[in-house]
């Protein structure tokens, strides 16, 4: 008997944005997959305007297991989790401990086909940095659903994965910012 897939379906309890007042809770389920859909959006960017040659959904399975390993460690808030080198280090520790949990759930000839997974490998390189660019605009979606509720507990968090997402380098993320994010800001009448 494998527990692996009994672990992952308990995502949906494990809530982001602990230590701020959230209008609406988000879980680590549902924001693992806004970051897959938009990572894979980005790879098909990236393939179709700017010459990549990424494979969505390689990209897209990356995304969807990037905070896996908080169905056992929990998510730590990003202040806390970068407050110190020595935090963010022992935090990576605990995150590759969690991650080998996970993969030894797994029965032992599916082990292989989830390490890449569990365990960024060089060759993913270019996938892993659209799933990192796709978590912070999922980030910034958070705030811009929370400050549209009336919640300014998120604008200071706004303002900085804001100018985040516009120093990052990768072209496919300004082209995904100018043309899908506009109209997250409407209401669904004005979406109409």
């Amino acid at each position: 008997m494998s527990h692996f897939f009994a672990y992952l379906s308990r995502m949906k309890y494990i809530e982001r944005w602990g230590l701020m007042h959230n209008v609406h809770t988000e879980n680590i389920q549902e924001h693992s997959l806004q970051v897959a859909q938009i990572a894979h959006a980005l790879a098909l960017i990236k393939n179709r305007h700017f010459g990549g040659t990424i494979n969505p959904e390689r990209v897209a399975i990356l995304a969807m297991y990037h905070d896996a390993s908080e169905v056992i460690t929990g998510d730590l808030p990003t202040p806390i989790k970068y407050f110190s080198p020595k935090i963010k280090a022992a935090y990576k520790e605990i995150e590759q401990v969690a991650n080998q949990r996970l993969l030894d759930l797994l029965p032992e000839e599916f082990q292989e086909d989830y390490e890449s997974v569990f365990f960024p490998q060089e060759a993913d390189r270019a996938c892993w940095e659209l799933v990192k660019a796709a978590d912070k605009i999922s980030a910034y979606l958070k705030c811009l659903e929370e400050r549209k509720a009336g919640n300014q507990e998120f604008a200071r968090a706004e303002q900085m994965l804001r100018q985040t997402i516009k120093d990052t380098e990768l072209p496919e993320v300004q082209w995904f910012m100018q043309r899908f994010i506009p109209s997250m800001k409407l209401t669904l009448d004005e979406l109409e």
